[in-house]
């Protein structure tokens, strides 16, 4: 992705970018009449709610606490969810609508080669996460007291993703760029290694390890997993061979 692509990326899901889209999808919830205000209530309630989490805990966290941090009274909260478990879910439906949207429309010039595409999916998904890293920090950190729909939410939403790298790993097999044993087990294993840039994003900050640097890192090491293996004859290098054998 390009750095105009990055900026775009990033600005295509600033709080508040996100806040609109929570309305469109909740509106028979929030009760503010103007989007202009209510979009901006939200925002300062979201950006108030991920903060406060990720020091003590979603459930930890009281309407009380999110009214002071956010400025906005009791009563305000009220007109924009009914309760706690209503926010959570506008959160990680948030988060599992944009991953599936933006991982689920590549550009036309990657799709037909499964190998740019299973790169365009990874550098896609690290650079989507950094713009949205406080969302899906809070997503899987809390996960573990999700209440059971949410949970479900959750999970859900990771299988929808591994599901989307799996499509291409089977493209990648029956073509024969890929040669790998178990789709499903490696799509689930590609996981971890997204998660990371997000999870422990202090660590690689501390490392100045780059946004580029962690995809061309996590591409290689995908890469290599999926590699098609070539046959190669006791004593004779590949590159001494014909075509037909490489």
């Amino acid at each position: 992705m390009t750095l105009a692509g990055h900026r775009q990326l990033t600005g295509a899901f600033s709080t508040e970018a996100l806040c609109a889209r929570i309305l469109e999808r909740h509106r028979d919830v929030v009760r503010v009449q103007k989007p202009r205000v209510a979009i901006a209530n939200l925002a300062r309630i979201i950006e108030a709610t991920l903060k406060l989490s990720n020091r003590q805990g979603f459930h930890a966290t009281s309407l009380r606490d999110l009214s002071e941090a956010s400025g906005i009274s009791m009563g305000g909260l009220y007109s924009c969810f009914d309760n706690k478990t209503t926010l959570l879910l506008m959160i990680l439906g948030e988060v599992s609508a944009t991953v599936s949207e933006v991982l689920g429309a590549p550009p036309e010039e990657v799709v037909a080669s499964p190998s740019a595409h299973l790169r365009w999916l990874v550098d896609t998904h690290v650079r989507l996460t950094e713009a949205m890293q406080p969302w899906f920090a809070f997503a899987y950190m809390e996960a573990k007291s999700f209440p059971s729909n949410a949970r479900r939410m959750a999970v859900d939403s990771e299988a929808a993703t591994e599901e989307i790298f799996a499509d291409v790993l089977r493209r990648g097999v029956a073509n024969g760029d890929f040669e790998i044993s178990d789709i499903t087990l490696t799509a689930s294993l590609i996981k971890p290694l997204l998660q990371d840039w997000y999870v422990k994003r202090a660590k690689y900050r501390r490392r100045n390890t780059t946004i580029a640097a962690y995809v061309d890192a996590v591409c290689a090491i995908v890469e290599a997993a999926v590699a098609r293996r070539r046959a190669s004859l006791p004593g004779v290098s590949l590159e001494r061979l014909g075509p037909e054998w490489r």
